[in-house]
């Protein structure tokens, strides 16, 4: 089992008890989602998210799957490239992230977990996870769920903030992802919620294993051509041929 981070023991204290935290914290803040990610990543999100996907190989006439789709960012994006709401998936174990999504984006959406997809095997062309590897419960059964999905020449994208190696530029993400950003997210919502679910955000990426042990976890699973991307020095990028 390779776990993404070890077990955060001020929240949960097993992995049942993590899926549990996880899915009540974003059901609790789900409404806060998109407000935060305007105001903490500056308005840029959209615009990354889509380029991300675009150069990553998403295109008109493929079907895409978004996994984790909180509230639909990443769906939204593979919806204006894919071109067609049919075609664009999203499926996320949160229902009140869910339920945001479904308010502002046509495609189509399931419930369900990275480990357990609700789908056929070969459903897929495409398939994509923005900033939220940090939660599943093994990140090779992960993989191998999603290959099993995709088709023979489907490709993989995953988005994530990865803790920066460089002491400077890890202090500096430290100050804004973990001591800014959680009380801006009270300022800008007045909710609790927001605030301790951007705290646990920094827990996760500051807790997550390194690069290398996700692209071997992807090579483990059977994927081809495994690379990653970095920009800014902490966004990730890695990208994968089933």
């Amino acid at each position: 089992m390779t776990q993404p981070h070890k077990m955060i023991a001020s929240r949960y204290e097993d992995e049942s008890g993590k899926r549990e935290f996880i899915r009540d914290l974003f059901d609790r803040a789900a409404r806060h989602y998109d407000r935060i990610g305007v105001v903490g990543f500056f308005g840029t999100g959209h615009f990354y998210r889509r380029l991300a996907l675009r150069r990553s190989g998403l295109k008109a006439g493929m079907k895409a799957l978004d996994v984790a789709c909180g509230t639909g960012a990443v769906t939204r994006a593979a919806v204006e490239l894919v071109g067609d709401p049919k075609a664009v998936w999203g499926v996320d174990p949160s229902e009140g992230m869910l339920a945001e999504a479904k308010k502002n984006i046509d495609a189509q959406f399931e419930s369900g977990d990275a480990e357990r997809l609700p789908f056929d095997d070969d459903r897929f062309d495409f398939l994509s996870m923005g900033y939220a590897l940090r939660h599943v419960e093994d990140l090779t059964a992960t993989f191998l769920e999603y290959r099993r999905v995709l088709k023979p020449d489907g490709r993989l994208m995953l988005l994530e903030i990865t803790r920066p190696r460089n002491a400077l530029v890890r202090f500096f993400a430290w100050i804004y992802f973990g001591l800014l950003l959680p009380p801006i997210s009270f300022l800008v919502t007045g909710s609790r919620d927001a605030r301790e679910m951007m705290s646990y955000y920094w827990e996760t990426i500051d807790a997550c294993v390194p690069p290398e042990t996700i692209m071997e976890a992807l090579e483990k699973a059977g994927f081809r051509n495994v690379k990653r991307r970095v920009t800014l020095a902490i966004f990730s990028e890695y990208v994968a041929d089933a």
